[in-house]
């Protein structure tokens, strides 16, 4: 049987809740309140989806701004040539040119989000075994394949995340970190929902939002009420 410690058990109890559910506002400042780790924890959502992910017309996936940002810096590297290698660099890339090609086929991965210009996809395209197992192939449907590099480098930096549905019909997603004030982390919660609602697949059949809850890194989880979402 699996045991809990003190800290994590005494938290659970402060968010036991009558009715098992509450609002979000009030979620968030359960999570907040009872956060006990000695680091900064990341807040994050869990939303278990009415979908069958077997089926190529139900996966859910997307990307989302998050208006306060993620708490985290992110290190973007992108593959493009010539004008566009030098507004990448303008935006705030990290790393920038077609050379990355092959210092990523030599092991070089010091980068969180890598974005590369449509006439590049070629070269890019042969790290898929490389970059595909670590989720980080840029890919048109997360916006990382563009030639518009200002707007996607600064979107990275600015707090864009990228969900995907898992094969269980889950959406798992960071939106901030236990600092944040309860009203970064709503909005960012917010942005987060209106997007999994926006993204729900036409063949997708009956309740769509089945559960949601919220928690931090160490801490128990508060399940939030749904209603509004269906």
């Amino acid at each position: 049987m699996r045991r809990h410690g003190k800290k994590f058990t005494a938290a659970a109890k402060r968010m036991q809740n009558g009715n098992g559910s509450m609002p979000a506002r009030q979620a968030i400042e359960l999570v907040k309140t009872n956060a006990f780790a000695k680091f900064d924890e990341t807040v994050e959502v869990a939303v278990r989806l009415g979908v069958d992910p077997r089926h190529a017309d139900q996966v859910v996936r997307g990307t989302v701004v998050l208006p306060a940002g993620t708490g985290k810096s992110v290190r973007v590297a992108v593959i493009s040539v010539g004008e566009k290698a030098r507004e990448a660099e303008a935006a705030g890339a990290d790393a920038v040119g077609i050379e990355l090609v092959q210092k990523i086929k030599d092991g070089w991965l010091e980068f969180d989000v890598l974005i590369a210009t449509p006439d590049q996809m070629g070269q890019v395209g042969q790290l898929g075994r490389v970059l595909g197992p670590r989720g980080l192939m840029p890919n048109p449907k997360a916006g990382t394949v563009t030639f518009d590099l200002t707007r996607a480098v600064k979107e990275v930096k600015a707090g864009k995340i990228e969900f995907r549905v898992d094969k269980a019909g889950n959406v798992h997603a960071a939106i901030g970190k236990v600092s944040f004030t309860a009203d970064a982390l709503n909005e960012n919660f917010t942005a987060f929902m209106d997007q999994i609602v926006r993204s729900k697949p036409a063949a997708s059949k009956g309740v769509y939002i089945k559960n949601l809850a919220i928690s931090s890194t160490m801490g128990p989880g508060v399940t939030i009420d749904t209603t509004p979402y269906r």
